[in-house]
C-alpha cells in the first residue's frame, strides 16, 4: 500500500532558487509529487518497479478523488508488466491512518505493506519485511540515510524515533522529537534509529486506525495508531535498514533524486 494522497504541501511552495523542467513545474504545482518527471519517468514508477524487485506482485495505491492523472498515466498510457496496480480513494486527507483504513477491503484479511508515496526504499528492506512472519517496521541508522541518499541532517532531526527492547520490538515510536534531541557542533548527534513509514501490518491494525485519536496537528496518525496497537499487545518486529532512502517531497529534491537515479531504468 503506496500513500499517495497527500495535499503535496511542502511541494507545493515556491522555491526560486530550484530549477525545474516545465514537465516538473507543472507536476509540483499540483502537489502530485508521484507524477514529478525523474529522467522521463514519474517518480511513482522508481518505487514500483523497487516494489517488483522486491518481490510484491500486488500493490494499492492510496489517492485523492481528484488524482485522475495518476490513475490515467497506469491504467491508459502505461500500465505495469510485472504487478498488478489497483487505486484505494481516501475522500478527505484526514492523515495516514485514515489512508491506510480506507483500503481495509483492499486487505483482503492478508498482511500487508505500507509506505510513502514520496519515499524510494531500498528493495532489500522491502523483501526484509516481506520475510518476517508477523507485524514490523524498518529501522536507519540517521548517519546512513544523511551519507547514502539525499535527505539533510535538518531533516532527519523531525523523523520519528524509535525505542525497541532486548528482542528488538518496537516498545515507543518519538514523533516530532527534534526539540528534545542533543546537538554536537551545530548539528544532531544522531543516537538512535528513525523510521522511515515503512511497516508490515496484519488486520489487528485497522482497530488502532478507527480509535486513534487526532493528533496536535489534527489528523489520524499511523505512527500514534502504531503506538496505541503496542500497547494494546500487538508486537512490532524492528528490522534495521540501510539506505538509500531517496525523498522527493520537496522541489528542490528533485536535483539529487535525478543524480542517486542516475542509469535506473524502472520496470513496474
Amino acid at each position: 500500500m503506496v500513500l499517495a494522497r497527500g495535499l503535496g504541501t511542502r511541494m507545493r511552495a515556491a522555491d526560486p532558487a530550484v530549477d525545474l523542467t516545465p514537465e516538473q513545474h507543472r507536476a509540483a504545482d499540483a502537489g502530485l509529487k508521484a507524477m514529478l518527471p525523474v529522467r522521463g519517468r514519474p517518480f511513482m514508477d522508481y518505487i514500483l518497479s523497487g516494489l517488483a524487485d522486491a518481490g510484491l506482485t500486488e500493490i494499492a495505491i492510496v489517492v485523492a478523488p481528484e488524482h485522475e492523472a495518476l490513475h490515467h498515466y497506469y491504467v491508459s498510457e502505461a500500465p505495469p508488466s510485472r504487478i498488478a496496480l489497483s487505486f484505494v480513494v481516501q475522500k478527505d486527507p484526514l492523515g495516514t491512518a485514515d489512508a491506510v483504513l480506507a483500503a481495509e477491503r483492499w486487505t483482503s484479511g492478508a498482511d500487508f505493506l505500507v509506505m510513502n508515496g514520496d519515499n524510494l526504499y531500498p528493495a532489500r528492506g522491502i523483501a526484509d519485511l516481506i520475510g518476517i512472519d508477523e507485524p514490523g517496521l524498518l529501522a536507519f541508522d540517521p548517519e546512513d540515510l544523511i551519507r547514502s541518499g539525499n535527505i539533510p541532517a535538518d531533516r532527519i532531526k523531525r523523523f520519528a524515533l524509535i525505542e525497541r527492547d532486548e528482542r528488538g520490538y518496537l516498545t515507543h515510536i518519538v514523533e516530532k522529537p527534534a526539540a528534545d534531541r542533543p546537538r554536537d557542533s551545530g548539528r544532531e548527534k544522531p543516537q538512535s534509529l528513525v523510521s522511515m513509514n515503512c511497516w508490515r501490518f496484519d488486520a489487528r491494525i485497522f482497530e488502532a486506525c478507527r480509535e486513534v485519536p487526532r493528533s496536535s496537528r489534527g489528523e489520524l496518525e499511523l505512527p500514534e495508531a502504531v503506538e496505541l496497537a503496542v500497547r494494546r499487545g500487538v508486537p512490532f518486529k524492528v528490522l534495521n535498514a540501510r539506505g538509500p532512502v531517496l525523498d522527493l517531497s520537496r522541489r528542490a529534491d528533485a536535483a539529487a533524486v535525478e543524480r542517486l537515479l542516475h542509469g535506473v531504468v524502472p520496470r513496474p
